[in-house]
């Protein structure tokens, strides 16, 4: 795309012309990654070339890689919008019910497994990223971070419900509340793939209370 403003063929002659606006710092870099989450929506979209994604957006590869130094960069700003989206909202569940004890900590639990589910299903390209469709041809270090993502969600899930069971008295809270957490993130990647891999036809929020009730 050329940042030079040229008359239209049936322009009036010195008509004034109107300025083009300038993108807003980071403007374009959001706009890319839009387009690259929106095309992971598609069917089939699991591998996505720079090329694709340049003729979707209408300008050239050299513009995308003078906003993103990579591929692996653009994904990388993928992950940090899930990341940040979803751990905003698990301390925001944590600081709503801080004060009502420990023994809502199931509850806790319960309701950050149903928000991570919600944001899938209304974020269907992020998903394929979560459950690492789109990440299978590229650096092993961006599998490495959504491994970890999951890992941090076990840990907040853990924390939820080992509360719950001191409270009320297991006999052994620590090692109950990691099986049952380990249990909840199985759901969460187990639903979070099935919504991918049937084209995002299976809700993963689909007879929710009932499965959760009988985890929690």
């Amino acid at each position: 795309m050329s940042d030079t403003q040229t008359l239209a063929p049936d322009a009036t002659p010195g008509a004034a012309e109107q300025p083009r606006r300038r993108p807003r710092p980071g403007e374009r870099r959001e706009q890319i990654l839009q387009t690259l989450a929106a095309m992971l929506e598609q069917p089939g979209a699991e591998r996505i070339t720079t090329a694709a994604l340049a003729r979707q957006l209408g300008f050239s590869e050299a513009a995308l890689y003078r906003h993103f130094a990579s591929k692996a960069q653009m994904f990388e700003g993928l992950i940090d919008f899930i990341e940040t989206s979803v751990f905003t909202l698990v301390r925001q569940i944590a600081a709503l019910e801080e004060g009502q004890g420990a023994e809502d900590g199931a509850r806790r639990a319960a309701r950050i497994v149903a928000m991570v589910l919600q944001f899938g299903e209304r974020n269907p390209g992020m998903v394929r990223v979560m459950v690492g469709d789109a990440l299978v041809l590229e650096h092993e270090r961006l599998q490495q971070r959504m491994n970890l993502f999951f890992d941090k969600l076990e840990a907040s899930l853990r924390q939820c419900l080992r509360g719950a069971l001191q409270v009320g008295g297991d006999a052994a809270p620590t090692a109950a509340a990691q099986v049952r957490a380990a249990l909840m993130v199985d759901l969460l990647r187990g639903r979070l793939q099935r919504y991918a891999r049937t084209g995002f036809k299976r809700q993963p929020t689909e007879q929710l209370e009932a499965t959760l009730a009988l985890l929690t």
